[in-house]
């Protein structure tokens, strides 16, 4: 797959034009929208819950719940924007390289937007840092330190 720049696209970024820069699909997208972009700093976005989604068949039937490392996800990802709207990182992959401090401090349900909010707070040769908090209604509902590598 291509990577391209971010800088390409006009904000607010679709997911049309989010699959252009990340290489996930689905089911694995877990990002619907991208709103605020400061390249190489910090990025804001969101995913809309849908009960379609397939793990909520199995987490749990009777009481549907996103995971929480689907809400670890989403901010890499969302992350992963950010990196790569730097016209030098044009054509890199980040990948995940660890998650530290991670809470989860609420639930995610169907009907749920997840708002993301990450800041990339180290980025040296091929190895970052960045800081996600998710939110639902203006409440906290996951945050972690997200450890990236550039491939």
């Amino acid at each position: 797959m291509e990577v391209v720049c971010v800088a390409e696209f006009e904000l607010p970024m679709y997911v049309e034009d989010i699959r252009k820069v990340l290489p996930h699909r689905y089911p694995f997208l877990l990002i619907d929208r991208v709103t605020e972009l400061e390249p190489g700093k910090r990025a804001v976005g969101y995913k809309m819950v849908s009960v379609n989604e397939p793990h909520f068949t199995g987490h749990f039937p009777d009481y549907p719940l996103m995971p929480g490392v689907l809400m670890v996800e989403a901010m890499a990802q969302l992350g992963g924007v950010a990196v790569l709207a730097l016209p030098e990182m044009e054509g890199k992959l980040p990948m995940f390289a660890g998650i530290d401090s991670c809470r989860f401090r609420g639930q995610v349900r169907p009907g749920d937007k997840l708002e993301l909010d990450v800041t990339i707070d180290r980025l040296r040769g091929s190895m970052g840092r960045g800081h996600g908090v998710a939110t639902v209604d203006g409440e906290k509902v996951c945050e972690a330190t997200i450890l990236f590598a550039l491939a």
